[in-house]
């Protein structure tokens, strides 16, 4: 029986195995990968032919982690996995990412990449792992791919590059860097790091490299050993009519490097004199002449549109909307700009917008996570919204895309190394795109920056961000600053990154063209630098450093640690106490238990009197005023009973004033000669060994009668 073939591979001192032909058999192709008991199913289905009128490739990339893989039942009503997780997604993205311009551009069959996480150890993080494991999956199947691509999850400890880290070695590490890669080629680079030089970053994607190829011979070997894996499957996609084309060609290109030279800085006009050479194309030929071409029209005139403006932008050396390779569109920003949100701020670069809010919370608004690789709370969320009116259009409605949540996590990556370590509030940014024409998520890097600082959040440092461009081909090659969204389109790299003065903190870069130099992407991050510095010059000129104090109408966090031992008297039996403290206080108190074994107390109130009377009542309860035997006190009685009076001694500590030490008189009942409130003076004389009270006598301190004194 035949039960498969595995192979094993040593990368950065750890092993990885791939078996396939046991596992999903009539999938086209799928392997099982693992890294020390981690693992990962990856299966790939390509259809035999395109749809009709498909003129793209229709890649749906998905990942699910089953609660099964870590030993534990999904929560929910359900109990089954439910909807992506943002980390799934993110994960999901990065794989996209890298694969999807490895196929090749005429294959127009849907394909569905499918990956789970089977089998989870604790140790080993899988997200590093899936593209690897997805690109064997489409090698060893009969689908066209021009790869094999493969990633790599970079850390560095004590200066050490780590590739695929623990997530021990992660919590040491000041470097997270994902990159995938062909044998020949970076295609994509996320990551986020603590304020890193640009030569480092080059190191970075070196190294990653490295570890790319042999994962990539790798799949090439294992493919070799899998009968039906080559040849590719033949397809017909796409139907040409190279007559055409060329007509097309010597129609509108000229036309069209006109309106490139121009160097408009309107969106809105440069579409409709692009539009209009299209129309005037159409409107010349005859009704023959439109049944034969009309299909290819469209295609054909964005290859010559595209031809027009790299060709402006490498001979002439203009940029769609007239600036210089590096020039900044024009920049700016506000603020304070809404009276009631925590900190606000507007961002506007060109025709790119941001409004971006700042709430404070409590405790209580941590974001909850119970994922199957991560559970906890998070502190500081950043959520990124894109309507679209922004770009001018109507369209559908379909809730939070994958877009969003990816270019709000690289603003959250980019943001998270400045945030001040003793900070206590859970904090919230979001970024409402009110205009788009590129780097988006870059402005919402800046407005987030500005609307922290005018929320009174003692940032380490501002934070800015820049995306760079690329047009590369024929051995010339231009680096742009800033790009427009219609120069990502019809470039060769989008390289998004931000930083500090003092460094870089996060970066994104996907690139389209093969065999990109080192020297071109060394410039294109100090390029990157220079504009990274010219947008925080014009942030600090809106606001210098981050407020002094917080907005009125943001709550105040007083925050402190107690011991241990005393947790429980804080909240109670069943909450009692603490919930009767918020009643009384109007405050919102928590308190957690810390990995030094304290607890943490987080009172948070809208008011300075609530505030300082719950800190009191709490501090009474933590740090009891020492009772010393033998010294005299004074207190109130708290309650009578049968047999005597409880008094307090000290704030928070009580001790009982038996009936026969109230008096040297024999007393019948204790209402008869005191009452709840009354203050008394008494002597402590000891602890009950028992009930670890104190015992006190109000007798001691009375002169005995003249009779006794006889």
């Amino acid at each position: 029986m035949n039960i498969g073939i595995t192979k094993s591979i040593t990368i950065g001192g750890k092993e990885i195995s791939i078996e396939t032909g046991k596992l999903a058999k009539q999938a086209d192709g799928s392997v099982v990968l693992r890294m020390g008991d981690t693992m990962i199913l990856a299966t790939v289905v390509a259809n035999k032919d395109a749809r009709e009128g498909v003129d793209f490739l229709p890649l749906t990339v998905d990942y699910k982690e089953k609660f099964a893989a870590d030993g534990r039942i999904p929560g929910g009503f359900f109990r089954r996995e439910a909807r992506p997780s943002e980390r799934e997604i993110l994960v999901m993205r990065i794989v996209d990412r890298a694969l999807r311009p490895l196929f090749p551009d005429d294959f127009h069959a849907e394909v569905q990449c499918m990956m789970q996480l089977i089998a989870y150890d604790g140790i080993n993080s899988p997200d590093a792992l899936v593209g690897f494991a997805a690109s064997t999956a489409i090698a060893v199947s009969d689908i066209p791919f021009n790869g094999p691509m493969s990633e790599v999850r970079v850390g560095r400890v004590d200066g050490e590059f780590i590739i695929n880290p623990t997530l021990e070695e992660m919590e040491a590490s000041d470097i997270d860097c994902m990159i995938a890669g062909t044998i020949d080629n970076i295609v994509m680079v996320e990551g986020e790091m603590l304020e890193i030089q640009e030569s480092e970053m080059v190191e970075i994607i070196k190294k990653a490299h490295e570890s790319i190829k042999l994962q990539c011979q790798f799949q090439l070997d294992l493919a070799a050993e899998v009968p039906g894996t080559s040849p590719k499957r033949e397809y017909s996609h796409e139907d040409h009519n190279d007559e055409v084309r060329a007509k097309v060609m010597e129609a509108c290109y000229a036309k069209c490097k006109v309106v490139a030279e121009q160097g408009l800085a309107s969106k809105e006009k440069r579409a409709e004199l692009f539009g209009a050479i299209k129309e005037e194309y159409i409107a010349s030929l005859s009704e023959e002449e439109l049944e034969v071409e009309g299909k290819y029209i469209s295609v054909y005139y964005k290859a010559a549109m595209k031809k027009a403006v790299r060709d402006t932008m490498l001979n002439d050396n203009i940029r769609l909307d007239g600036r210089k390779f590096n020039e900044i569109r024009p920049i700016w920003s506000e603020v304070d700009y809404l009276p009631t949100a925590h900190g606000s701020a507007v961002f506007t670069r060109g025709e790119t917008q941001s409004l971006t809010t700042l709430t404070l919370g409590g405790k209580m608004d941590e974001q909850r996570i119970d994922d199957v690789t991560f559970s906890g709370n998070v502190p500081f969320m950043l959520h990124y919204n894109f309507p679209p009116f922004s770009t001018g259009e109507a369209r559908m409605l379909r809730g939070t895309s994958r877009r969003e949540i990816g270019h709000g996590n690289l603003a959250l990556r980019a943001l998270k190394p400045v945030l001040p370590e003793d900070n206590s509030y859970t904090i919230r940014l979001v970024s409402e795109i009110l205009e788009s024409n590129g780097s988006s998520s870059m402005a919402t890097v800046c407005a987030g920056t500005l609307a922290l600082m005018d929320g009174g959040i003692q940032i380490k440092a501002p934070v800015s961000g820049i995306a760079m461009g690329l047009v590369a081909e024929d051995g010339k090659f231009a680096v742009l600053s800033d790009i427009l969204g219609d120069e990502d389109h019809l470039g060769d790299m989008d390289f998004k990154i931000t930083g500090t003065a003092a460094g870089i903190t996060a970066c994104q870069m996907d690139i389209k063209v093969d065999g990109l130099p080192y020297e071109v992407l060394t410039q294109a991050l100090n390029q990157a630098k220079e504009g990274r510095l010219h947008i925080l010059d014009k942030i600090t000129e809106t606001i210098a450093a981050p407020n002094a104090e917080l907005k009125p109408q943001t709550p105040r966090i007083e925050a402190f640690t107690v011991p241990n031992d005393m947790i429980g008297a804080i909240i109670g039996p069943g909450g009692k106490i603490i919930q009767q403290m918020q009643k009384d206080t109007n405050t919102n108190i928590t308190i957690e238990e810390l990995e030094s074994g304290e607890g943490k107390v987080q009172i948070m109130s809208n008011n300075a009197d609530d505030m300082n009377t719950a800190v009191k009542m709490i501090k009474q309860i933590a740090f009891p005023p020492t009772v010393d035997e033998g010294a005299e006190y004074e207190g109130k009685i708290k309650s009578l009973q049968a047999y005597g009076v409880f008094v307090e001694i000290v704030p928070g500590t009580d001790g009982l004033i038996h009936i026969s030490e109230f008096a040297h008189e024999r007393i019948q009942k204790m209402e008869d000669v005191c009452k709840e409130g009354d203050v008394v003076k008494f002597k402590v004389v000891g602890k009950d060994p028992k009930t670890r009270k104190w015992k006190l006598s109000r007798k001691v301190l009375l002169p005995k009668p003249e009779a006794e004194a006889k």
